[in-house]
């Protein structure tokens, strides 16, 4: 089949090597402008899609939007009997979306209504949800709305952090792309309304979400830093009253009377903190500003805690 195909990182590069390796015609495929990246932003940096595309040899566009009339003639040229769209970071206007015989499906990574927008992982285990997915859909006009044609679930383990999970329903997208595009080829792709009683949202991420609440129970913090790994990354002060990030700190089977956000021990196992209901949470590797992420043994041999503080939320 005819296929434009659009993505931008590397979370899409599956869904496309799947649709290439399936024989597929990908008679183009449209990503994201080359960022700048670097100290001094000098330099462009191509998109993870942009690079899979190129190394076969595929057509690259990258409009800066998408509401004009160029976007939409190349894409007639291009004359796709479908559109295959995975977090492109794009919303395709209708007269886009009307193009292709076949119509414009799309590769969502939660198990849609829920989780609806731009940062469905990371939500899914900020959370604290047991269970996710990949939905292959068709698209319409509002964000994520459109009707469902497959749907995969998949355990989220204890400890798995968004980085994990990012590549297992990466590949789980481009497995169940290929059931979806066959069923279409075949004529024999439904189409599922989603019911809008269940709809949940999945926002964009950012650095102000880093900050840890300690008020919280150690399992709601120990999901805020799996759920923002590696970006934004969670943050905090308690330990020596400058922000550092916390990249590996598991919840502790003991209790203490402390105040939330208290360092109540620091030692060569780890700095353990209090947090909400008596619980405690240890820091096992953390990122000091301007240094590298580190253990806490090798942190705590050149930035000694004589004290234990306490602290609010942070």
């Amino acid at each position: 089949m005819r296929v434009v195909f659009m993505g931008t990182p590397a979370f899409a590069v599956c869904s496309l090597q799947a649709l290439m390796e399936a024989g597929h015609q990908i008679v183009g495929v449209f990503s994201q402008p080359d960022r700048p990246v670097g100290r001094h932003h000098n330099k462009l940096q191509p998109t993870p899609v942009k690079e899979c595309a190129q190394s076969h040899g595929i057509p690259v566009f990258q409009p800066e939007k998408l509401r004009d009339e160029t976007a939409l003639s190349i894409l007639k040229e291009l004359d796709p009997e479908l559109i295959v769209v995975a977090a492109y970071g794009r919303i395709l206007p209708d007269d886009i979306l009307a193009l292709p015989a076949k119509g414009c499906i799309n590769v969502h990574s939660s198990l849609l209504p829920k989780y609806r927008g731009s940062a469905p992982i990371n939500w899914a285990i900020l959370n604290g949800e047991r269970e996710t997915g990949v939905t292959i859909m068709y698209m319409a006009h509002d964000l994520d709305a459109g009707d469902v044609i497959l749907q995969r679930a998949t355990r989220i383990s204890k400890i798995e952090d968004a980085a994990a999970l990012y590549d297992r329903l990466a590949l789980m997208g481009g497995e169940l792309l290929l059931e979806a595009v066959a069923q279409i080829e075949a004529g024999t792709a439904v189409r599922i309304p989603q019911d809008p009683e269940q709809v949940t949202f999945a926002p964009m991420l950012s650095k102000a979400l880093s900050p840890v609440d300690w008020t919280k129970s150690a399992q709601e913090i120990f999901n805020h830093i799996r759920g923002l790994y590696p970006w934004p990354g969670a943050s905090t002060t308690v330990v020596t009253g400058e922000p550092i990030k916390l990249w590996a700190a598991p919840v502790v089977e003991k209790h203490t009377d402390a105040s939330p956000g208290t360092v109540i021990a620091a030692g060569w196992g780890g700095i353990d903190i209090a947090c909400g209901g008596g619980q405690v949470l240890r820091i096992l590797e953390l990122q000091a500003p301007g240094s590298k992420r580190m253990t806490v043994s090798a942190y705590l041999a050149g930035h000694p805690i004589h004290s234990v503080l306490p602290d609010g939320p942070h």
